[in-house]
């Protein structure tokens, strides 16, 4: 007699199973052993660098873990909306870094997490993806949906060198300057960002949803049986959903620890604070949605490669970081879209460097191999570049 499948005991145990195969495809996960340690770490105040350390090793697997969950609930729904969620929770380790450093008044911290992780999916991820997808033929992908992905980047590039340049017109001139009027700039702009995102998502799953979906003819032949067989190991919908809450919760605990010991660390070592937060953060934070991108690159899923890549950037420069401005407006904590001048310069010829190498719908090794190379160039200037305290 075969035994009902909906009884909860039956779907729990199932879900258990899934849970469990997850945690045995990677090694990655023996890292979990410094979960405990690290909170034990944090919790007893041992040395900064020594509890920076072990959460952060601590915060890679669960971010791993983060992803192949997402990975789950996204094999439920259409390509573009897996993209958005393996966006979304990707970007969840910065948001959640970013939300305890703003609460901590780490502002300069705050922003070269937002500009890292935008930085490290735009030109490490996505270049990784056309040198893995082009090197035995050439990247082909919807031209329309990268080109409108890269207007709005190039708007919200412009959303940082506005606010820059005026604080430069104030400070080289002799107009009279509030010490708000950046802020109300800044969370001016915000409102408009966030509403040009939800009006983009609109664009994307409403009126011009054909645009963003990948086709059958775009999928490797290789790969074919994937959906059937993933579909077949996917954890259900309200498993994946809780997994992701506990995951979050977890993170959440090991980055206050993780922030709390960045001046320690920086002080011990001698290295750059901003190079902590805008490189080695970042690196950690998205290296499970890049691993993704990139996986799907190798199977000639170029579409999907390019939604959680650029998408994921997209989500940060549009949402995730005008809505911590607005976090730091309602918590009375100065957060704004003055970034340092030299920050806004690198984000918007990034972006320009990305639109140019897209605009043609197809790439190659090469062209990855350029989007690699500049982002080693900006991570060695801001290795060398001055901390500067002075952040409005």
């Amino acid at each position: 007699m075969p035994v009902d499948s909906s009884l909860p005991n039956v779907s729990l145990l199932r879900n258990w199973h899934v849970f469990k195969q997850i945690l045995r495809e990677s090694a990655v996960y023996r890292l979990l052993i410094f979960l405990p340690v690290g909170v034990a770490a944090g919790l007893l105040d041992w040395h900064p660098t020594a509890v920076f350390i072990l959460n952060l090793l601590a915060i890679v697997p669960l971010s791993v873990l983060l992803s192949a969950i997402t990975e789950h609930l996204s094999g439920n729904f259409s390509s573009s909306v897996g993209a958005l969620l393996n966006a979304t929770f990707g970007n969840a380790l910065e948001l959640i870094i970013s939300t305890v450093a703003l609460t901590r008044g780490e502002i300069r911290i705050v922003q070269a997490n937002m500009l890292g992780a935008i930085l490290s999916n735009l030109l490490a991820g996505l270049g990784t993806c056309f040198v893995v997808g082009g090197f035995r033929r050439d990247c082909q992908f919807n031209a329309t949906a990268a080109q409108t992905m890269g207007s709005l980047m190039v708007v919200a590039s412009m959303s940082l060198v506005i606010p820059a340049a005026l604080n430069m017109a104030f400070d080289h001139t002799t107009m009279t300057r509030s010490p708000n009027d950046i802020l109300v700039l800044s969370r001016g702009t915000s409102i408009v960002l966030l509403t040009l995102y939800v009006t983009y998502l609109y664009f994307q799953f409403n009126t011009h949803a054909k645009l963003f979906e990948q086709t059958k003819d775009d999928i490797d032949p290789g790969c074919a049986d994937a959906p059937a067989r993933a579909k077949e190991e996917n954890l259900s919908p309200q498993a994946a959903i809780v997994s992701l809450f506990a995951i979050t919760i977890t993170i959440a605990i090991c980055a206050e620890y993780l922030v709390g010991t960045i001046d320690g660390l920086v002080h011990a070592l001698g290295i750059n604070k901003i190079f902590v937060g805008l490189i080695i953060l970042p690196i950690v934070g998205n290296a499970p949605e890049q691993v993704t991108a990139v996986a799907a690159a190798a199977k000639n899923e170029v579409d999907l490669a390019l939604g959680v890549a650029l998408g994921s950037s997209l989500q940060i420069a549009l949402f995730v970081t005008p809505a911590l401005v607005v976090v730091g407006w309602i918590i009375n904590q100065p957060m704004s879209l003055c970034f340092e001048p030299f920050d806004a310069v690198v984000f918007f010829l990034s972006v320009l460097v990305v639109n140019s190498l897209v605009a043609d719908g197809e790439s190659n090794y090469l062209e990855g191999a350029m989007l690699v190379g500049t982002y080693a160039i900006i991570a060695i200037a801001f290795y060398v570049y001055p901390e500067n305290h002075g952040i409005i």
